[in-house]
């Protein structure tokens, strides 16, 4: 279609781009112009982009009309592609204590950083992992009692009334052996760490024994057997927890909704008939609705920070090799990051501590790793001179209610601590959310692709399958210059970081949208709502910076709202004591959902 060949972009060298708050770059909002489909029209869909002449067609004039021929396939660069976005150290603002060399070691010192937090009575607040290990310590209650209910919780969450769909896979026996053998060593004094017995929820995207990996699909596992326990789920076990099972997910993680054809739509413990986000649907669930005070996630577009922002919880996405990948499904090898969900931000560092390493048998990344550092988390003590970074246009451009919540968040900071808000450009911002599903897509395509070639296209869920489709239809012309603008763009990041310590952003462009009835067995595409959920959360994937989203209010509806700080490669220790001084700002406001479970009830 050479005749057709729509004329690049040509942009101009990274130094003749200015990232001030005068830059006169124009903020180019999201060009997703296709309507909301379910049921019969995304079958429909589907059967047209897999017919082979029509279905090119149809995806070449989709990427013309989204823009991705202009602003990435054809598009004219001097910068050389940036394959993985490995970051060498240049030091952190506040680097308080040292890593250990185990787990176990590493969830003591961060513990020593900590304090127990007081609980207001008059307000809600969730069960911590040290209010779990305190528990267990005083003889209060056993893990064998806390996960008798919660194998009881789980169990009311899947009747008819509920249809809440956790988890895709668990297992009673398998859970309750655990919570035997740590209760056995707590009344012996012997518990491995504040972590023994605490309840973790697994992404069904991360290798756990004894469940087989689907992946949110119906056939992953037929095609790829777990034989061992994923590194992070080895140093979790290692510290005692118990791990629950498999939490659900979008198929594939190719979507931002949670709506799961096959294993059933998560729900959000906020409002049932709303999305609990995507793609570690589950994992923001379980914590929301105090089944575990923190589960595991995947985070490769958002896929941790914007389902806990939908359900009120805590997401942590660490820097890009900073916990290892390995036994992960190789859904995407660049942009996709083990992170943490959690009640609040001090059980997010507790896990943090327990799953942060290197993968061993990737060399590269051992040597360009700092060593870990934790922040002291005793008091919200404020720490001076901390600039948050702000383009006005962007943190703007969501809905009305969260803009309010999150202006109003960022002037408690200013009023209680003093920090400084600057005002900066970030430029070429929807450039970078298109290179980034080039990239996403391209990897997740690569990886799949030839075990799809030889199934039974009816074992894939409608909605995947349109993902598939676009996924394959990119070029190397396009994954080269989707490499271009990741350098290009991790440049200006590194330009605005030169003012400011931290992006400060709302997590999402909106909250949860209602769950549609006719999504049960075709699941949706919602390519507008899709985008305002990942609005701002693509730097932290595609340039391999720490992210964390923190509660800080409510929609009318009285559905979560969160607010999120992007830091510097490897600077989790000053992201995670920003958070944790936000949190105290707005913990004594945050609300019970409408469904939770008080697992530590006396």
């Amino acid at each position: 279609m050479g005749f057709l060949k729509t004329k690049g972009e040509i942009y101009k060298a990274v130094e003749d781009v200015d990232v001030g708050p005068n830059s006169n770059q124009f903020y180019l909002t999201a060009n997703v112009k296709a309507p909301r489909m379910a049921g019969f029209l995304v079958k429909v869909f589907a059967w047209l982009l897999e017919t082979p002449i029509f279905g090119s067609t149809m995806l070449y004039f989709l990427k013309r009309n989204n823009l991705i021929h202009k602003l990435v396939t054809f598009a004219e660069l001097q910068e050389s592609p940036l394959y993985v976005p490995l970051h060498y150290y240049e030091g952190g603002k506040e680097e308080e204590n040292q890593s250990g060399t185990s787990p176990r070691e590493q969830v003591r010192q961060a513990l020593e950083y900590m304090v127990a937090p007081i609980k207001d009575l008059k307000s809600f607040s969730r069960w911590s992992i040290l209010d779990y290990s305190t528990a267990y310590n005083s003889k209060v209650i056993t893990p064998t009692k806390v996960m008798e209910r919660f194998l009881s919780a789980v169990e009311q969450s899947c009747t008819p009334s509920m249809q809440m769909s956790f988890f895709i896979n668990f297992d009673a026996h398998d859970i309750l052996t655990q919570a035997a053998q740590s209760t056995q060593r707590y009344q012996q004094g012997e518990a491995l760490s504040v972590l023994d017995g605490v309840p973790i929820g697994i992404k069904d995207e991360i290798d756990c024994m004894p469940y087989p990996t689907t992946g949110g699909t119906k056939w992953m596992h037929k095609v790829r057997q777990c034989k061992d326990d994923a590194e992070c789920v080895k140093r979790l076990r290692s510290c005692g927890a118990i791990l629950v099972g498999k939490t659900n997910m979008h198929e594939l993680g190719a979507g931002t909704s949670g709506i799961n054809p096959h294993h059933g739509t998560t729900r959000n413990p906020y409002n049932i008939g709303r999305i609990a986000g995507g793609s570690s649907s589950g994992s923001a669930a379980v914590v929301a609705a105090g089944l575990c005070p923190a589960a595991i996630g995947v985070d490769g577009g958002g896929s941790v920070r914007m389902p806990a922002a939908l359900c009120g919880v805590v997401g942590l996405k660490p820097s890009f090799g900073r916990v290892s990948h390995s036994g992960v499904l190789p859904l995407n090898w660049t942009v996709g990051m083990v992170g943490i969900l959690a009640g609040t931000v001090e059980d997010a560092l507790l896990v943090y501590a327990a799953i942060s390493g290197p993968n061993s048998s990737h060399h590269s990344q051992t040597a360009l790793q700092p060593k870990l550092y934790f922040p002291l988390l005793k008091s919200p003590r404020p720490m001076p001179n901390i600039r948050l970074a702000k383009y006005g246009e962007w943190f703007n451009d969501c809905n009305e209610e969260i803009r309010v919540c999150c202006s109003r968040a960022l002037e408690k900071l200013r009023d209680n601590y003093g920090w400084e808000t600057i005002q900066v450009t970030i430029p070429e911002l929807e450039v970078m959310r298109l290179a980034h599903y080039v990239t996403i897509g391209s990897e997740c395509s690569t990886s799949i692709g030839p075990e799809l070639e030889k199934m039974n296209k009816d074992e894939v869920g409608w909605d995947a399958r349109v993902a598939v489709s676009v996924y394959g239809s990119f070029s190397s012309q396009e994954y080269l210059n989707a490499q271009r603008i990741r350098n290009r763009q991790l440049q200006f990041h590194k330009r605005i970081f030169s003012m400011a310590d931290v992006i400060v952003t709302p997590t999402t462009g909106v909250t949860a949208y209602t769950i549609g009835n006719d999504t049960r067995h075709t699941g949706e595409l919602d390519y507008i709502n899709g985008a305002a959920l990942v609005r701002y959360q693509i730097a932290g994937n595609f340039l391999g910076l720490p992210a964390i989203t923190v509660p800080v209010g409510y929609d009318k509806s009285h559905l979560p709202i969160g607010l999120q700080f992007i830091g510097k490669p490897w600077d989790e220790s000053l992201l995670i004591h920003i958070a944790f001084s936000m949190q105290a700002l707005c913990i004594s406001q945050y609300k019970k959902p409408e469904v939770f479970w008080d697992l530590l009830a006396s």
